[in-house]
């Protein structure tokens, strides 16, 4: 009796099942046996030999109340159909929710909507190899031969367009060359591996292991950025597999590479033989976690207790999760579930006589290893049993962007022009996933053309209302709108048709130069805005409305913070659901002025989180009565709003940006300072993006800490360029170097993008002067933006404002 409680919990927790495939047809050509086993061909036959092939077909045959043999439950099958056997499995197993990686083929398989009739939430896990050589065997998009740029490109757009419809990526590297992964696999053998890939014809089979490794690699940067787990098939297979190169050990260099810190590792099958061994590895990294799907039911009992024994031995709880591994028949969902019930019951009921757990304990353990580990981890908005008492059930509520949710209506679709100012097109929710997804909202060429003040293009920009371009939804961005639950938002390229960006696409030109800048120097950017904007209030004057500042006190007051901290509240919370981190906020030094810092990402995401937090603060401030301005300069008589902007390199996961140690001059990289004197070079041409509109030079002022002059300086925030040690970074050494002549009209990708082209050019020819250490050194010593300040305006309008290939983007074709 003293274990019944758990019992009770094991056989009565609706599971949720973190790794399955499709199930096949009733005429499928795939035989029935091979459910039962990992044997194919001539091996198959000796099946029916195995302790666990008689184990399983008993329990299927006392299933369906039939004789236990073969040929009696394969008889029972055809007769009942398989919606039967299908609503007769599924009772028994009591599954919630699957993930299914379809990228397994079989015969006449079913779709994963079929599967929802089965289960009440249906996930899908991407194959990468599969998507890859589905890719393969296509034309690529120009109709000559694939090369590795090309694929690759095609390869993450899809990847990133598949982000919202899916819970997770799974490779199959183990299959394929081994686990044995290089992370710093060259582009140069990938493009010899595809290759010699494509040289073996079609249908492509991907076996070349430089090419595997680099689509490997190009798939944890787009897991990292959307934050998608990553399952690996690790341990036992069918006789493709090489099982000495399918240990978990082999990972060792992707699970130390920095760069890949971050990422969400999935150890499948229980890496059997090698469970110890994924034990260690979820032991002492924070990133991998197991699952113990097709080790349970395949092997036999005492090996399957062994095997989960050997998980737990060192592998915190809170990190082992439950899956079948069911595959072409309902009869595999059945008998996955029916087995982990017995076999986690039996090792749970151990640890208790050992002492290792309490019972409520154990029944603690039993919930996270068969329905809530799984659900927080693939982010899973679902409803699961907890018993923590026998009539007690409770929700948990756990957020994936909502796209799996019904109930959006509307969805907006957002692009920022060369002014800074955010615009959409607002479509119905089906038109969206039926028309849009795949053609794009039409746009008029003018549309990059439109100044700050007139809803027209600029004269001689060469884009006028001929012309149109697709404005196409990068489904990575898609989220539900906070403040607005009935809608979602997203991010748009834009295309001439689909699948070619147009030239002038903000986001296109920020991708261009990024990827210049990793395929040249192995170098990433990341970016960290701080936003500053006023808060104004409504107020009546003699019968008119007029909008003050919502406070008067100086920097930092506690007072201003406080008034306004019910706002802040709700932005912090909507900030957080838009997975947009955020360091820290406080009142600044204008009236009624505020600050938010995010935390640093790579530049793209970051220009993305730029816009969104936006929206935020915009909407947030409207729903409190209040009105936010980003403008650059509200008011002539107080001080300017900017969005500063740090900035640093990375290279393999590493900031390298800073120096090795303090016995550097400026306690930057070689690699530091040539970027950052790029970006000094060019800061006046890089102000056509950053400052773009003529109120942007009423805030470039001296003496308001703007960065009114060009110069760069150590902590010093007169200049516009600064180099910053924040706290936790040692002495004599700086982590990131900071822009301040960027502000809230600044289209955050072409500004962005001109910093980059900018320090690529620096890390190409150019070396940084001495920096200038106070005030009164900047104003004899360097020129004085605000001199430049009437030609600025004319040459704006002349040359940022026309957007042609020869002007404004002169900088950016440049490199």
């Amino acid at each position: 009796m003293e274990f019944e409680e758990l019992r009770e919990v094991v056989e009565n927790i609706e599971l949720v099942d973190g790794h399955a495939h499709n199930i096949v047809s009733l005429d499928s050509s795939f035989p029935f046996i091979q459910s039962f086993s990992e044997a194919t061909g001539p091996a198959l036959s000796y099946a029916p030999y195995s302790l666990s092939f008689k184990r399983n077909l008993k329990n299927i045959a006392e299933l369906y109340g039939c004789d236990s043999s073969l040929q009696a439950v394969e008889e029972y099958r055809r007769a009942a159909g398989l919606q039967s056997i299908c609503s007769i499995c599924f009772e028994a197993a009591n599954i919630s929710a699957v993930l299914i990686d379809d990228g397994l083929k079989l015969d006449k398989k079913h779709g994963l909507d079929w599967h929802k009739s089965l289960v009440p939430f249906v996930g899908r896990i991407l194959r990468i190899e599969r998507l890859a050589e589905e890719i393969l065997d296509q034309a690529s998009p120009d109709g000559s031969i694939w090369t590795l740029d090309v694929f690759i490109e095609t390869f993450l757009k899809q990847l990133r367009s598949a982000a919202n419809k899916i819970v997770g990526l799974k490779s199959i590297a183990a299959y394929r060359s081994g686990l044995e992964i290089n992370p710093h696999v060259t582009k140069k053998d990938a493009e010899e591996g595809l290759a010699e890939d494509l040289r073996s014809g079609k249908p492509v089979r991907i076996t070349n292991k430089s090419l595997i490794d680099y689509i490997f690699i190009s798939s944890l940067e787009v897991a990292q950025f959307l934050d998608l787990p990553l399952q690996i098939h690790t341990g036992f297979g069918d006789k493709d597999l090489d099982l000495r190169l399918s240990n978990p050990l082999h990972l060792r260099a992707i699970l130390e590479d920095k760069r890949f810190s971050k990422c969400r590792f999935v150890l499948l099958h229980a890496s059997y033989p090698f469970s110890k061994e994924a034990s260690y590895l979820a032991y002492v990294y924070p990133q991998v976690y197991l699952d113990f799907g097709l080790a349970i039911p395949k092997l036999s009992v005492q090996g399957m207790i062994s095997s989960i024994k050997e998980l737990l031995e060192l592998a915190p709880t809170k990190k082992v999760m439950f899956s079948t591994d069911a595959y072409a028949s309902p009869e595999t969902y059945f008998l996955g579930a029916k087995r982990a019930r017995e076999v986690v019951f039996s090792v749970l009921r151990d640890t208790c006589i050992d002492e290792d757990l309490s019972v409520g304990e154990a029944i603690e353990v039993a919930k996270d290893i068969f329905a809530l580990n799984a659900a927080q981890f693939y982010k899973i908005n679902l409803g699961v049993k907890d018993f923590a008492s026998k009539d007690d059930m409770h929700q948990i509520y756990l957020k994936k962007s909502d796209a799996f949710e019904s109930d959006v209506s509307l969805i907006r679709v957002i692009w920022v022009d060369a002014s800074g100012q955010h615009r959409c097109r607002v479509v119905p929710v089906k038109r969206f996933n039926d028309i849009v997804t795949k053609y794009g909202v039409g746009l008029t060429f003018a549309c990059m053309g439109m100044t700050s003040a007139v809803d027209g293009p600029a004269d001689g920009t060469n884009l006028s209302g001929t012309g149109e371009i697709r404005l196409m939804p990068d489904l990575s961005t898609r989220w539900r709108i906070p403040w607005q639950k009935q809608e979602e938002m997203i991010m748009a390229d834009m295309h001439l048709k689909p699948g070619e960006p147009w030239e002038y696409c903000p986001r296109e030109a920020l991708r261009k130069v990024s990827r210049l800048l990793k395929e040249e120097f192995n170098l990433v950017l990341n970016a960290g805005f701080e936003i500053e904007f006023y808060l104004l209030k409504s107020v009546l004057r003699e019968g008119k409305e007029e909008w003050v500042p919502i406070d008067f006190t100086p920097y930092c007051s506690t007072a201003a913070y406080d008034a306004v901290s019910p706002v802040f509240q709700e932005v912090l919370a909507d900030l957080h659901s838009l997975n947009i981190s955020v360091e820290q906020l406080h009142a600044e030094a204008g009236k009624g002025q505020f600050e938010i810092a995010l935390g640093h990402t790579v530049a793209t995401k970051a220009a993305d989180n730029l816009i969104f937090t936006r929206e935020v603060v915009r909407a947030v401030a409207r729903k409190h009565g209040l009105l936010a301005t980003f403008v650059p300069k509200f008011a002539l008589d107080d001080i300017g709003s900017g969005s500063h902007v740090h900035l640093s390199l990375w290279q393999n996961g590493e900031n390298v940006f800073m120096a090795s140690d303090s016995s550097s001059k400026h306690g930057m990289s070689s690699v530091g300072e040539k970027f950052m004197a790029g970006v000094l070079h060019h800061l006046s041409s890089i102000l056509a993006f950053t400052a773009p509109v003529p109120n942007s030079y009423d805030r470039i002022q001296p003496n308001t800490w703007s960065g009114a002059y060009q110069c760069w300086g150590k902590e010093n925030r007169e200049a516009p360029l600064r180099t910053a040690c924040p706290p936790g970074v040692k002495d004599g050494v700086v982590s990131n170097f900071e822009l301040k002549s960027f502000d809230g009209c600044a289209n955050p990708h072409l500004g962005l993008a001109a910093i980059i082209a900018s320090g690529i050019d620096g890390l190409r020819r150019l070396c940084l002067p001495e920096p200038i250490g106070s005030v009164s050194l900047i104003a004899k010593s360097v020129k004085f933006h605000a001199t430049l300040h009437l030609l600025f305006l004319n040459w704006l309008y002349c040359k940022l404002l026309r957007l042609s290939s020869e002007n404004s983007f002169y900088l950016l074709t440049k490199v």
